[in-house]
């Protein structure tokens, strides 16, 4: 059965650490933790444990492949300096995923996203369909943010407003129409 794999990208208006962004920093524990109780999550990116001490660009991400972020990114890769933030997980069904990103502490955060993250010229996530065998790497993340910046939503990789079935033909998300927040 297939799954989605489901990516986030954004750039801090500030490194991590500085008080600008300390909130958007706090409330990540608890939006993965919620992430991983949603139905239809499946895994996410995490390092392996003990690797606090290494940038999220040293660290060791075992089968999700060596951490890495499109070229949209120009910020630093020091602790001081690093001012991305990006995610990589895998989801039963879009469904699944869109439910969790508009629910919650995800929605919460989102609302507030302009207060921390510089204004997007590229795209802030992608999805895109995986075997069931299949877990994504940081690379491949990073070229489907490309490929749907460069050619827009396609079965390589789209977004919640157009969005492929895994045979590769246009769908729908079911009841995005009722649960769709503006601008989505």
């Amino acid at each position: 059965m297939p799954r989605v794999a489901f990516t986030t990208f954004a750039i801090l208006k500030k490194p991590y650490g500085h008080p600008e962004v300390q909130e958007f920093d706090d409330r990540t524990p608890p939006t993965f933790e919620q992430a991983e109780r949603s139905p239809g999550f499946i895994a996410r990116a995490k390092e392996d444990p003990g690797q606090s001490h290494l940038t999220n660009f040293d660290r060791d991400w075992g089968e999700w492949g060596r951490f890495d972020v499109p070229r949209f990114y120009t910020g630093g890769r020091t602790d001081e300096t690093d001012s991305r933030a990006s995610t990589l997980s895998l989801w039963t069904d879009l469904d699944s995923v869109f439910a969790f990103v508009y629910t919650g502490l995800h929605r919460s955060t989102l609302s507030k996203r302009h207060e921390w993250f510089l204004k997007p010229e590229w795209p802030s996530y992608a999805a895109w369909w995986v075997s069931d065998d299949t877990i994504p790497t940081w690379s491949d993340a990073c070229e489907r943010l490309e490929h749907l910046h460069d050619h827009g939503p396609s079965p390589v990789a789209f977004t919640f407003r157009r969005p492929f079935a895994a045979d590769g033909t246009p769908t729908r998300l079911s009841g995005m129409a009722e649960r769709r927040p503006a601008g989505v």
